[in-house]
């Protein structure tokens, strides 16, 4: 423990400082992490960092999507439910049953329920990475909805598929009634363990005399409770900590103070962070292991990449394809919604770009180190388990250098979202705030006609109110008055500050 610390906490330090350098260079961080986690890997004398496949479920997932589910509008998602549905759940399956076929065909050794577990870990598109990425690009809120809504539901949808696929493995057989009842109940079971714990939760927050302090712990033990009475009940985990957090997330103001949620973000927002460096490094700081045990298997180095690349470009083809085939079923089945003829070329060009959004990241990592090591019924190895592993870290890599870095030039080049119809964010601020203007003048006029209000200054903050809306502009503030502001208050702490030097 003593070796690994100083190792953890060196570990902890190169994630920030390469999150600095990625900002800098304007790359997602994620692409940089996995760079220096297998540059790191070859430095000599480190320890050896290994992943325990028992518990790299119960550590790193529940927190991941509980803080996604958080993230997400609830109002878009509901918005744009069909479109993150199809992405969600067909593409995935069609991503994992294209991985499953090509492997049974091209990789020796592989059966359909191991391509079928190569699929359901490698399908998921990484939030993580598409948000990291799209911090230096400016796309629609729309698009953004569906990206975020795609990518929370999919990991659950693709972890089904691993869980069923490694019982196939394990025990050899997959009975079809058994693996429907089986998987009715992992979501029905899953979903209603959300839900209800979701409430209990809510109720405990309301009920207790919670801080700040307090709530943020709660909101961080949730998600492993959720997880683990779900896994206990041979339900879906996954879809607990997901609809229990979407449950809460949409109920935040009824049972959060104001301090408890800006604390809160600050706190899951740099909670997350590290947990999603730490994995990010670990795909490079594994890899090297994992191509010792290819060697120790017989597997040449060049034959592996081979494969690996073989299943990145079925992912990539897989994803765009299921993009163009959701937009054809649209057109199908909701003619309405067809765009004038103005707007078809952009209309078949925006496809081909979310299909290049699936990078490949944490979930596919987590699920990959997760495989058991001996099968559980035979005690035997594993089959194939250092090769799953290194195609998934290829994946991975070669997803978020290829798409990753390539992602920000095709959006700009293409132009796509320069005229998406959505209001500008300083114009839609404008207007909420102009909106919340008209509520307020409302009410304190209405609370003076009734005699409520019997503050002096209550025709002081009347007459504000009725400026501000006689005059729009002032309630936007312009870069120079946000710089003099910001001087100011800088002002006025270096003051604070000498002041409290003073005995």
């Amino acid at each position: 423990m003593q070796e690994q610390l100083p190792f953890m906490l060196a570990l902890v330090a190169a994630i920030v400082l390469i999150e600095m350098l990625a900002t800098k260079l304007r790359v997602a961080y994620p692409v940089l992490l996995v760079v220096a986690g297998l540059l790191i890997s070859f430095v000599p004398g480190l320890p050896k960092v290994k992943a325990d496949p028992e518990m790299i479920f119960f550590i790193f997932l529940p927190p991941l999507l509980f803080e996604a589910a958080w993230s997400i509008s609830f109002k878009e998602m509901k918005k744009w439910w069909r479109i993150i549905g199809s992405f969600s759940f067909l593409v995935v399956f069609f991503s994992a049953l294209s991985v499953a076929v090509v492997a049974n065909y091209f990789i020796p050794g592989f059966t359909l329920a191991l391509g079928f577990l190569l699929g359901g870990i490698v399908s998921p598109p990484d939030a993580v990475s598409t948000g990291a990425i799209m911090r230096f690009v400016k796309i629609p809120k729309s698009t953004s909805a569906i990206l975020e809504g795609e990518s929370l539901l999919n990991d659950a949808s693709s972890l089904i598929i691993f869980k069923f696929a490694l019982l196939a493995v394990g025990t050899g057989q997959f009975i079809l009634q058994d693996a429907l009842i089986n998987f009715s109940w992992m979501v029905a079971g899953g979903i209603g363990v959300g839900l209800i714990c979701g409430w209990i939760f809510m109720q405990a927050h309301k009920i207790l005399p919670t801080t700040a302090a307090s709530d943020i712990a709660f909101t961080l033990i949730e998600p492993y409770f959720l997880y683990w009475i779900a896994e206990h009940l041979h339900s879906s985990g996954v879809l607990a900590v997901v609809s229990g957090g979407l449950f809460l997330a949409n109920r935040r103001l009824t049972f959060l103070s104001s301090a408890s949620r800006i604390s809160g973000y600050n706190f899951w927002d740099a909670f997350i962070f590290i947990l999603n460096g730490i994995v990010f490094m670990l795909i490079g700081l594994e890899l090297p292991e994992v191509v010792d045990g290819l060697r120790t298997n017989g597997i040449p180095l060049g034959t592996a990449i081979y494969y690996g690349v073989l299943v990145t470009a079925v992912l990539i083809a897989a994803r765009i394809v299921s993009s163009y085939a959701a937009l054809l079923a649209t057109l199908v089945f909701r003619p309405s919604v067809a765009p004038s003829v103005n707007n078809r070329r952009r209309m078949w060009r925006v496809p081909l770009l979310l299909g290049w959004t699936g990078m490949r990241g944490v979930v596919s990592l987590a699920a990959a180190l997760a495989i058991p090591v001996v099968l559980q019924e035979s005690g035997q190895p594993f089959p194939r388990r250092n090769l799953i592993l290194f195609i998934t870290f290829l994946v991975i890599l070669l997803t978020l250098l290829i798409q990753g870095l390539t992602l920000p030039y095709f959006i700009k080049r293409s132009k796509l979202f320069e005229f998406s119809g959505d209001m500008p964010e300083d114009e839609a601020k404008l207007k909420v705030r102009n909106e919340l203007a008209v509520h307020t003048l409302r009410l304190l006029k209405a609370k003076h006609e009734k005699g409520e209000y019997k503050d002096s200054h209550l025709q002081r903050m009347i007459d504000q109110w009725e400026h501000k809306l006689s005059q729009p502009e002032s309630m936007k503030m312009s870069e120079e008055t946000k710089l003099n502001y910001l001087e100011l208050l800088e002002n006025q702490r270096q003051f604070l500050a000498e002041l409290n030097k003073d005995p």
